[in-house]
């Protein structure tokens, strides 16, 4: 199966959809729409990717980050929400919210993303409430990272660069020393 993807993003016309070329042949992934405008107006993007084999579809998920990618299979895994429902609520809101409404087990916050009814809000806090793989340390550490890469693409660097130096540091690195030793990396 495929589990990662490192390519161009060529051409983004239906809703939460991407085709990204990996040396000459064009992937189709569904995607959240955050995913999707990280990577769009890149030259080259770096996606992990979940392959959902139905009876009648084998069909690509993308995610711009390794904590996108658990919260996707970690909705999938309740009763009553499928893939696409899935990528339709981590384009609804930033992933922290979305843990933060189960976590509290906030069902009015969860009805208002796309598609998500009482009864499906409700069966998202059982299933998951206290069970995310995105804890609150992983939050921290996921806040972290992301920041370190948001300042080096800011500074200029290609994103898929960015991620694959930063997707190795330590989960505790702070700030300000992810941004040290990534422009070490990628100046030299």
């Amino acid at each position: 199966m495929i589990g990662h993807l490192r390519g161009k993003p060529v051409y983004n016309e239906k809703q939460n959809e991407l085709i990204v070329d990996v040396q000459g042949v064009g992937y189709s992934l569904q995607c959240s729409q955050f995913t999707i405008d990280q990577v769009s107006d890149q030259a080259s993007c770096s996606l992990w990717v979940h392959t959902h084999v139905r009876e009648d579809a084998f069909i690509l998920f993308g995610f711009s980050q390794v904590a996108e990618k658990e919260l996707f299979l970690s909705l999938i895994k309740v009763n009553g929400i499928g893939p696409k429902l899935a990528i339709g609520v981590l384009s609804a809101m930033p992933l922290e919210k979305i843990v933060n409404l189960i976590d509290q087990g906030d069902v009015k916050g969860l009805v208002k993303l796309p598609k998500v009814g009482k009864k499906t809000a409700e069966q998202i806090i059982l299933s998951l409430k206290g069970k995310l793989v995105i804890d609150q340390k992983s939050k921290a550490e996921f806040s972290s990272k992301r920041d370190i890469v948001s300042a080096l693409v800011n500074l200029g660097f290609k994103l898929a660069d960015v991620e694959f130096v930063v997707e190795k540091f330590n989960d505790d690195i702070t700030v300000q020393d992810g941004v040290r030793q990534a422009l070490s990396e990628l100046s030299g």
